[in-house]
């Protein structure tokens, strides 16, 4: 599953082909109103709950009786609403990156977010991005009232604008934010997907007390450099009883991007009960240390 919400495809890690060399089905699909995925004509389908009904039918149409969810970023969180939901039709989990496990327990800044990790000529870039009147008068009304907001500025226009702000923004996802191409979107991204999904986790119920009685073997990656805070992802892992932790040095959130070889290692070695390529990391501390711009 991809992240955001509404950004699918955001780079090309070759994890869907080692899969199936190594005999896996697998499956791939863009959420609802972000890249070949249909904009709905109305906003209420942009929900948690949708995203996890959306997933849900993927299974029965593919008719597997037990997945095995690969999330990346709110992917990974879209995974941990599933495993929550349907636990039984869960064979095993990978978190990559993962966004907050609920999303009510952290502040925006608390969680950390990409522009954290912007350099200054990428800060310059996105404050030049929607300054034309059309453009402000939108995201002033974008916050009192998306319906209105989409009026004034339908699906395509906001989109555009949306890739952008991922295009000027995105190697901030890496360990080496301005260098580079980084994970910059291959397919359309989805605005009004991305915000309203986010807006509506704020208001999910919280999954954890259920995780906790959940027995998925789960793999939980966190890089060096992810603006992602270490809180946020070892909560994950204290909070599944079966979920190991690998720590990858040198990539940040985009840990594909970074380390694309070792990623595509540990989820195979953790699918086929192989050695991980690292040992698991148990410690409370951030094994990252300090980390710059990290309070």
């Amino acid at each position: 599953m991809h992240g955001g919400p509404g950004t699918p495809g955001e780079a090309e890690d070759g994890l869907d082909a080692a899969l199936a060399a190594a005999g896996y089905p697998v499956h791939e699909y863009d959420q609802l109103g972000s890249g070949d995925s249909p904009r709905p004509a109305g906003l209420d389908g942009y929900t948690v709950q949708r995203q996890v009904d959306d997933l849900e039918a993927v299974r029965q149409r593919i008719g597997a009786e037990r997945i095995v969810l690969i999330g990346a970023s709110w992917g990974a969180t879209l995974a941990a609403e599933y495993l929550a939901a349907h636990p039984e039709h869960v064979a095993k989990v990978v978190f990559t990156s993962p966004g907050a496990l609920w999303a009510p327990e952290y502040t925006d800044e608390q969680a950390g977010q990409l522009w954290d990790r912007l350099t200054g000529e990428q800060r310059r870039a996105v404050a030049e991005i929607g300054t034309t009147p059309r453009a402000v008068l939108w995201s002033l009304l974008d916050a009192l009232d998306p319906a209105q907001a989409r009026a004034l500025l339908p699906d395509a226009e906001a989109d555009a604008l949306f890739r952008q702000l991922l295009t000027a923004s995105g190697t901030a996802a890496t360990c080496t934010p301005g260098a580079g191409s980084g994970a910059l979107p291959l397919k359309t991204p989805g605005y009004y997907a991305n915000q309203l999904i986010t807006a509506d986790l704020r208001r999910r119920p919280d999954p954890r007390p259920v995780l906790r009685t959940v027995r998925v073997p789960a793999l939980v990656l966190r890089g060096e450099c992810d603006y992602k805070h270490w809180e946020v992802t070892r909560e994950y892992r204290d909070t599944l009883p079966d979920a190991r932790l690998l720590y990858v040095p040198g990539a940040g959130h985009a840990i594909a991007v970074d380390r694309p070889r070792e990623y595509r290692a540990a989820v195979l070695a953790f699918l086929t009960d192989a050695p991980l390529p690292r040992a698991p990391y148990p410690g409370a501390a951030d094994p990252a240390g300090a980390a710059p711009g990290r309070p």
